[in-house]
């Protein structure tokens, strides 16, 4: 398959391009990655699918959120993760549609705080119950066959020096278990689903 994989250069990304590249052709996107894109930006991610051309799978690890106090939050931090990780999410598919083949896939990424909320959390857990909804409702209409899952992680092993604080009592997985459910995703044959690591 040939599979785009945007955020290559993250934890995660990383992660996910080295357990789909053992099998398959992989082109890394990110800010500052062989293909540059800018998920914020819908001019990026056309241009970005202009330059890949046809896929196989598109898979998503990018995306930002704020972390701070509810009392604290106003609409423009609120809209850093809805601009950036929702959004940008949600155009990848928009726009990434005509570019994947016949029975390909989107796999996105959303997260533990969709379901299960923490405090300095209340954007993430926006973002992510809005991606795994968005993706239960996409799959019943993709065209051509499209299937379209997300990877609902809780916190990694790998990230837990910057995020430990805020998730204390949740028990970390190895980034690479996380990988390990793109590829489900990628190589597997489920639609509309939510794969919890």
């Amino acid at each position: 398959m040939k599979i785009l994989v945007i955020g290559a250069s993250g934890v995660l990304g990383s992660a996910v391009a080295r357990e789909l590249s053992a099998r398959h052709e992989v082109i890394s996107a990110s800010r500052n990655g062989d293909v540059k894109v800018d998920v914020k930006d819908v001019d990026s991610i056309r241009a970005m699918f202009k330059t890949v051309g046809e896929v196989d799978a598109v898979v998503s690890a990018a995306g930002k959120v704020h972390f701070g106090p509810l009392k604290d939050m106003t609409a423009d931090l609120m809209a850093v993760g809805v601009k950036d990780k929702l959004m940008g999410q949600v155009n990848l598919v928009l726009e990434g549609t005509p570019y994947v083949r016949d029975g390909g896939s989107f796999t996105l990424i959303s997260g533990i705080l969709g379901h299960d909320p923490i405090r300095a959390g209340s954007s993430a857990s926006l973002v992510n119950g809005a991606i795994d909804s968005f993706v239960k409702a996409a799959a019943i209409e993709l065209p051509r066959g499209i299937r379209i899952n997300a990877i609902s992680p809780t916190v990694f092993e790998e990230s837990m020096e910057g995020y430990g604080p805020f998730f204390r009592g949740y028990k970390p997985v190895p980034v690479a278990d996380a990988a390990l459910a793109y590829s489900k995703s990628v190589e597997g044959a489920q639609t509309g689903q939510v794969y919890r690591v």
